[in-house]
């Protein structure tokens, strides 16, 4: 061992293996607010099934989740500090095979969740009478549940429905009911905006404003609740609805009990996070996909339901 990069420091370990100050890898430090960027068009398909789906909070579970973190990296630290300690004549460990580690490690966990994001089988779904796109005999659905606050619902929306709709829906082959999931606890204008495109439904321009309030997300998410109401009420004006009414309805929460209900139903077919979609007829049943997964994935259950 000549290598002056490979000598080991006061506590055992290479100079370039040692830990951030908080005990993670440089490497490994999360993000400073916690949440996964949200642009990652870019980025590889492992990358997508980690950010597809907005989850509801569990506060039981994110302990856990931080301590089964820390346990893994503890646990490959440890291995090499052992490996050292085990064998002082032997070569120290370097920084590649520690990061050759980590990727084994990583791909293991992406390789679970790749699994798990798989379409499921089929299953047995009741349709509501929400907003359709398409023909309403189209021999496929695919049923949404949705948060018009997710930015990987918009994402869907913006990048994935345009080419469903161009192959698919345009085709009269299939046709999308929109369901709400607004979650409150992480996107507190979720419910009004909800409660807004009902408003607009009611008079017959439902997917106008669904459009807008996906396509300007950015505008509208983060402002307080009297600002959100505001800016949705001049939605209506950009959309053509009649602005009296629309407020009115807005202000009453007239179609709250509408939204509960998808909500509701929702739970009911354990869609814990937004988006959530199911793919089918009630004939053959339908199958699951979660998350803002890929055209491709789509393609594929649709295909093979048409028998095409």
């Amino acid at each position: 061992m000549n290598s002056e990069d490979n000598q080991p420091t006061k506590d055992g370990l290479p100079e370039s293996n040692q830990p951030a100050e908080d005990g993670l890898p440089e490497s490994n430090q999360p993000a400073e607010d916690g949440l996964p960027e949200e642009k990652i068009e870019n980025e590889t398909i492992s990358k997508i099934q980690e950010t597809s789906t907005y989850d509801i909070p569990n506060k039981k579970s994110t302990p856990t989740g931080m301590i089964v973190a820390l346990v893994v990296v503890v646990a490959v630290a440890a291995f090499f500090a052992g490996s050292y300690f085990s064998n002082l004549d032997s070569d120290l460990v370097t920084k590649s095979e520690f990061k050759d580690a980590i990727l084994k490690l990583e791909s293991k966990i992406v390789n679970t969740q790749q699994a798990e994001s798989q379409p499921s089988q089929s299953v047995k779904i009741s349709l509501d009478d929400d907003p359709i796109r398409g023909d309403p005999n189209a021999p496929i659905t695919i049923l949404e549940f949705s948060d018009f606050q997710c930015p990987f619902c918009a994402r869907f929306h913006v990048q994935t429905f345009p080419l469903l709709l161009e192959e698919y829906i345009d085709a009269g082959k299939v046709n999308l009911v929109y369901r709400d999931f607004p979650i409150q606890s992480i996107h507190p204008n979720a419910l009004p905006a909800a409660v807004a495109a009902e408003c607009a439904n009611e008079q017959g321009k439902y997917w106008e404003y669904h459009d807008t309030l996906f396509e300007k997300q950015s505008v509208w998410s983060r402002l307080d609740s009297n600002a959100a109401i505001s800016t949705f009420s001049q939605f209506a004006t950009d959309v053509g609805l009649e602005q009296q009414q629309f407020d009115s309805c807005l202000g009453s929460g007239k179609y709250l009990e509408e939204v509960q209900k998808d909500m509701s139903d929702g739970r009911d077919y354990d869609i814990t996070g937004t988006p959530g979609f199911f793919i089918g007829n009630e004939e053959i049943g339908f199958v699951k996909i979660n998350g803002a997964q890929p055209f491709d994935i789509f393609k594929r259950v649709i295909d093979a339901q048409l028998g095409t």
